[in-house]
């Protein structure tokens, strides 16, 4: 069967897995990532994975976690061999064996809206302005923002049209009056240097007929922050992070800043309660409800 994971000759054992994982609609890049970490578990035990033991689990697991792998790459890993060894081999005693490593819960990076404002200013160009605007103002995923088509701005309706957003799902996002002059400004630029196609990409790659790439866009962020001066760690994620927090602080129902996000679960969206600051500010502490301590008899003796 024709294979884009690699160029090497496929084995039977590798193509049954990726059959598999086509017959359960896993994405391409999904399908590279499992396949590579299997390949690194057979490396690592230096035979072929389907001789695994509990042993060699045990043994591999250790030597991830001594080498430093963090572990977002040790639980992407747990996933890989997981589906390996209960869907493909069929040995779901084998991957019961694998130990989903525990990460510490960080607070999400948030600029500020005028380090929001530096960043734009400093982006490489008008494609990009209008792609870190876009994830700013609709507050949409990396992946989401360059797979956005020129006819999913639906400029009458308001809205941005989110086709096979996280979890395989289709969705609006919202588009704002400003975000629009900024992309009808992108457009016009696009058209006359020929980037922007008919129905293609509303941010295309090199390549019109390709869209721009996740990495790509990502850089251009870390570029922009670097000329605007920002120390903070900066991604394209940080703005969509930046757009629920800056909602928040505006007195935003969660619920309605949930849907705005894509989120299916509330818990994911509630985490930005810890970064908004006016959220934190207008709470009154129960110590400013007592009399001032300061106030009072004094002790004797003072």
């Amino acid at each position: 069967m024709p294979d884009h994971l690699s160029d090497r000759p496929v084995s039977p054992l590798r193509a049954r897995m990726i059959e598999d994982m086509t017959v359960r609609g896993f994405v391409e890049k999904t399908r590279q990532d499992y396949v590579r970490h299997v390949q690194a578990f057979a490396a690592f035990i230096g035979r072929s994975p389907a001789t695994a033991t509990p042993a060699d689990i045990r043994r591999f697991q250790l030597h991830q976690r001594q080498s430093g792998m963090q572990p977002p790459s040790m639980n992407t890993a747990v996933s890989a061999l997981r589906f390996f060894f209960t869907v493909t081999l069929d040995r779901p005693e084998l991957a019961r064996r694998l130990t989903i490593v525990r990460q510490p819960r960080r607070l999400p990076a948030v600029l500020s809206v005028e380090e929001i404002a530096q960043l734009l200013q400093a982006a490489p160009g008008p494609k990009y302005k209008a792609a870190f605007a876009t994830a700013y103002g609709a507050g949409l995923r990396v992946s989401e923002v360059v797979a956005l088509r020129v006819g999913d701005v639906d400029s009458e309706r308001m809205l941005l049209r989110i086709e096979q957003g996280k979890g395989r799902k289709d969705r609006h996002a919202m588009l704002s009056p400003q975000l629009l002059e900024v992309l009808r400004a992108w457009w016009r630029e696009g058209r006359r240097l020929g980037a922007l196609l008919p129905g293609g990409w509303l941010f295309p790659g090199r390549n019109p007929v390709e869209p721009l790439s996740t990495r790509q866009l990502n850089r251009a962020v870390h570029a922009a922050a670097e000329a605007a001066g920002i120390k903070k760690r900066v991604s394209p994620h940080t703005l969509r992070h930046s757009f629920a927090t800056h909602l928040l602080e505006q007195d935003t129902d969660i619920r309605i800043i949930q849907v705005l996000l894509g989120h299916a679960k509330l818990d994911t969206t509630a985490r930005y309660t810890r970064v908004a600051n006016t959220t934190i500010r207008t709470v009154t502490s129960p110590l400013d409800r007592l009399a001032s301590p300061t106030e009072g008899r004094p002790r004797p003796g003072v």
